[in-house]
């Protein structure tokens, strides 16, 4: 993978222009600094972006020029990407569970901000991090609500629980904070209503009043033809909950949206290798490539179906079930795609809000999944 040189117009004119054999994503600069400076305005907190949605240094850059000043890592590969692309940021090292040779990297970089969700790492902790200015957030978790695939599973103390951690947090000198994540995509506000209004008995609870509430990620990107998701209800709701639940001991806000930011920055340029029997489709790229997450969260509908010469198909869409060009029998999108009617072997499919959880998750099994980044003007097919 790598990012071109070359500035285009619009995907269009990249099919037109290379009618390119491997999968394309196109990245739009405009598009990603528009929905940070939305974020900034909107969102009454530090606004930190999660690297591991993707991790792109023209991504980060960019990101930087908007006004990002904090970025929510998970590794010592990213402590020390964001360190090298953006010196002076705000990191947040809010992966759990870290082996101690990963505490003492970041340690070491200087990082100040932590998130933990057991007793054994809160420990692991306390040992190794100096607590003087250092910042421990207890992450919890609620059962979910409106989001497209659960974290809970696998991060979060019970609210009883962070309720004890967060008390032990404030006892060994360290900065107590909480954090949460209401879970991918989260189209359902009122989710981060029931975490906010949990953190303030949590606090309660422990007879600890938090310094930082961090409200996680989740927000959603467009990903349905239908309206693009009203961030700014979210950001409202956030910020009236957390005064209702806290009232004069309000923390101080910090989101880590990570999809929300960038997804909408990239569309990914794809090709139909053949419709076997008039019936199902084969692209150039799958589950094992640009399309991992799709299993995961369900479909992007927000395609187009593209001709060699640059224009739209426009026939009447036909469900299709579309596999991706490994050998692997499980390499197939969820369900049936909305295809138009009229599509051949050679067009393109252009899946739009592709900028999460697609280069940074592409393999190159079965030989496949070699992947161009490019820029362009406008992502409007």
């Amino acid at each position: 993978m790598g990012l071109s040189k070359t500035i285009w117009a619009t995907p269009s004119e990249i099919i037109r222009t290379k009618e390119p054999d491997h999968p394309v994503l196109v990245f739009a600069p405009t598009v990603l600094q528009a929905t940070a400076r939305r974020f900034l305005k909107g969102f009454a907190g530090l606004v930190t972006y999660a690297v591991k949605s993707n991790p792109d240094e023209m991504v980060i850059q960019n990101l930087v020029a908007a006004g990002i000043k904090g970025f929510d890592v998970a590794s010592p590969f990213e402590i020390d990407l964001v360190k090298r692309l953006a010196p002076g940021a705000a990191l947040h090292y809010h992966n759990p569970v870290r082996a101690r040779s990963e505490i003492a990297h970041a340690v070491a970089a200087g990082v100040t901000s932590w998130s933990v969700d057991s007793a054994s790492e809160l420990e692991k902790l306390i040992a190794m991090v100096p607590a003087e200015g250092c910042e421990l957030s207890v992450r919890f978790k609620l059962p979910v609500s409106g989001a497209a695939y659960n974290f809970g599973a696998k991060f979060g103390a019970t609210p009883d629980l962070a309720a004890r951690l967060l008390k032990r947090v404030q006892e060994a000198g360290f900065i107590p904070s909480l954090t949460f994540h209401p879970g991918t995509q989260c189209t359902d506000p009122m989710a981060w209503d029931a975490y906010i209004r949990t953190a303030a008995q949590i606090c309660a609870d422990a007879g600890v009043q938090a310094r930082r509430l961090n409200v996680g990620g989740g927000f959603p990107s467009h990903r349905t033809t239908g309206p693009a998701p009203v961030l700014e209800a979210i950001f409202d709701l956030i910020d009236r909950v957390a005064t209702e639940a806290f009232g004069a001991t309000r923390p101080l806000l910090v989101c880590e949206p990570g999809r929300g930011l960038v997804a909408d920055a990239f569309s990914h340029i794809t090709r139909v290798k053949a419709v076997r029997d008039g019936e199902h489709v084969f692209l150039n790229d799958g589950i094992y490539g640009g399309l991992a997450e799709l299993p995961l969260v369900g479909n992007i509908d927000r395609i187009d179906v593209v001709s060699p010469e640059g224009q739209i198909r426009r026939a009447a869409v036909q469900p299709r079930v579309v596999f991706g060009p490994t050998c692997d029998s499980v390499d197939r999108l969820p369900g049936e795609l909305p295809l138009a009617g009229d599509m051949i072997e050679g067009d393109f499919i252009v899946f739009h809000g592709m900028g999460a959880y697609s280069s940074a998750t592409n393999t190159r099994f079965n030989g496949f999944g070699a992947m161009e980044i490019v820029t362009a003007l406008s992502l409007r097919a």
